[in-house]
């Protein structure tokens, strides 16, 4: 009997059919990954690109229309304005203004800001800090806007900057110094 069972066994082991669907079965979930994870990687891109051009559209205006420096709320207007492939991007972004000394250099705070600041908790003030500046000061500027990942099972979602809800942390930095009037 335990022969017969080894011949049968034998049989089926030697049996060439589905051969080429165990081979599929194991390189599809591969190629998928990869594939979804290069539709990620473009798509967050595509809105680090949005951000940071409308970024720097918005501290252009700053700069050129002396004399007026826009408060916290117009600036994040402007910048979503420019930037339309963020989504919910007026409730998800946080920028951080900062006035710095070029000649007593100051280290910026670290760009971990959005991942903390932005959990979703209305306690949470999303603006570290906003100074407007004078005329000849170097300032600095931080966006930062919390997106949701398009396909959560990409590779890709475990080398990004996330914070605690699974967001992803897209960051922009820009320097300018502040017209005369």
């Amino acid at each position: 009997m335990i022969a017969a069972l080894r011949h049968k066994l034998r049989q089926i082991l030697r049996r060439e059919e589905g051969a080429v669907t165990v081979d599929f079965v194991i390189m599809v979930p591969f190629y998928l990954s990869i594939f979804l994870a290069s539709a990620e990687l473009g798509i967050m891109s595509m809105r680090y690109a949005f951000l940071e051009r409308s970024l720097d559209l918005a501290v252009r205006d700053i700069r050129l229309t002396t004399g007026h420096t826009p408060s916290h709320d117009d600036l994040v207007q402007q910048i979503c304005d420019q930037a339309a492939v963020i989504p919910s991007c007026t409730t998800n972004l946080s920028l951080q203004m900062l006035q710095r000394d070029p000649r007593n250099w100051e280290a910026v705070p670290a760009a971990n800001t959005c991942g903390t600041l932005h959990d979703n908790n209305p306690d949470v003030d999303p603006v570290v800090r906003f100074d407007n500046g004078d005329a000849h000061d170097l300032m600095f500027l931080r966006a930062c806007v919390t997106v949701d990942a398009i396909f959560p099972g990409a590779m890709f979602r475990s080398v990004a900057l996330r914070n605690a809800d699974g967001e992803y942390a897209l960051v922009v930095e820009n320097v300018f110094v502040q017209e005369p009037q």
